[in-house]
């Protein structure tokens, strides 16, 4: 249900591409995934077009050998969350594990049924973006285009060093909030940005 209403984005998307591009498939699509709303309704109208690449950051916090994570993909088991039978950080007798995450949308002990299947599929490509690369990614975008990202967005910015695209590439990164509810953190992380 969530993704169906959220498919608006990949609508918008469609109509936004074909206005501006002359086509209404992008090569990739980019997104942050936590609960995932906001990458399945980027993703929706794309996911049986096997020619547009999704790709799905995930908060991979300190690191996701660290134990402060929030990489369900990279480190969940199958098991059961709020009545969905997904993949889940937990212990072996299905206790949920306490994530971590600089960004708390994506602090979540799941991920939505849809994302697993996706990334299990390998229709997905998932990466694990850590919090150095988070914020590093969104102070790039604040400076070069004057918008600050939501840190839960900063992910899929973060991703974007870790992919190799072609310069003629039509690529569509959504950024789902606006950063001034973050502004704190992000003012007083402490890591030194390389």
């Amino acid at each position: 249900m969530v993704a169906r209403l959220q498919s608006v984005i990949s609508e918008e998307i469609k109509y936004q591409l074909k206005e501006q591009e002359g086509r209404e498939n992008p090569d990739y699509l980019i997104a942050c995934v936590g609960g995932g709303s906001n990458a399945a309704g980027t993703i929706y109208h794309y996911i049986d077009d096997v020619d547009v690449k999704i790709v799905l950051a995930e908060a991979g916090g300190k690191g996701v050998d660290s134990g402060f994570t929030a990489a369900t993909i990279q480190c969940g088991t199958l098991g059961i969350i709020h009545g969905s039978r997904t993949l889940v950080m937990q212990t072996e007798d299905g206790q949920i594990v306490e994530p971590y995450s600089i960004s708390a949308g994506l602090d979540y002990p799941g991920i939505g049924p849809m994302h697993a299947n996706l990334a299990k599929q390998h229709r997905a490509t998932v990466y694990a973006v850590n919090d150095d690369e988070a914020v590093r990614g969104a102070y790039e975008l604040t400076k070069l285009e004057g918008i600050i990202p939501a840190l839960e967005s900063a992910h899929a910015l973060g991703v974007l060093p870790k992919l190799n695209f072609k310069p003629t590439d039509v690529v569509v990164l959504t950024v789902s909030g606006r950063g001034d509810k973050d502004l704190e953190t992000y003012l007083n992380y402490k890591k030194e940005l390389k």
